[in-house]
């Protein structure tokens, strides 16, 4: 059952409001749309450097090893944690492990490149310990209600496991206040150009 909805107005950022940032990290709700508002930056904005995460889960039908996700063994997984190569990793949906590689992401920084982080809560707290000069984005449904709904109509889980993402997006969603700004997604190419105006560098 839904707790109810969010009462929200569609977000604009104007340029007063441009931070200029070198890393943001894009984080949010299960079935909020980051991973397609972070497509389209790819697809829009390739001078913006987008970070593959590595998982432990199977790919989703349309996933490419290597482009949505580097998808791994849990041995892999385990031999990443204990060489310290991951700037962050969590348990997902009390299910596969999520994690993002160390390496590249300092590098890209190193030579000036602006960089993209989507990662789930857990991997945001977590990067905001290492990296706290990086800008946090929240992503938002317009209400509970679209977030089911998004959730049910991509019928890439079962029943009990859309059930483990509600419950989850419930607390995800009161952690917004963490966050350095919210970008409703109510439409996805508009949030992809609010995300990329923060880059102050690349607005048009």
């Amino acid at each position: 059952m839904a707790s109810g909805p969010i009462k929200r107005q569609d977000s604009f950022i104007n340029s007063s409001n441009v931070v200029d940032a070198k890393l943001i990290v894009l984080a949010g709700p299960t079935a909020v749309g980051k991973g397609t508002v972070a497509a389209c930056v790819r697809d829009e904005h390739p001078e913006i450097w987008i970070s593959i995460s590595v998982t432990t889960r199977s790919p989703r039908p349309g996933e490419i090893d290597g482009y949505h996700y580097h998808f791994i063994s849990d041995a892999e997984f385990d031999r990443l944690i204990a060489d310290d190569l991951l700037l962050e990793w969590a348990v997902v949906h009390k299910s596969a492990r999520y994690g993002t590689p160390r390496r590249p992401v300092e590098e890209q920084l190193a030579s000036g490149r602006s960089a993209l982080l989507e990662i789930d809560l857990q991997g945001a707290r977590q990067v905001r310990q290492h990296m706290p000069e990086a800008y946090f984005v929240f992503l938002a449904p317009p209400s509970f209600e679209e977030l089911e709904r998004r959730l049910v109509g991509r019928g890439t889980e079962d029943a009990a496991e859309r059930e483990r993402r509600l419950e989850t997006a419930r607390a995800e969603l009161a952690a917004e206040s963490e966050f350095d700004t919210t970008i409703v997604n109510t439409e996805v190419h508009a949030a992809c150009q609010e995300l990329v105006t923060l880059f102050g560098n690349h607005r048009n």
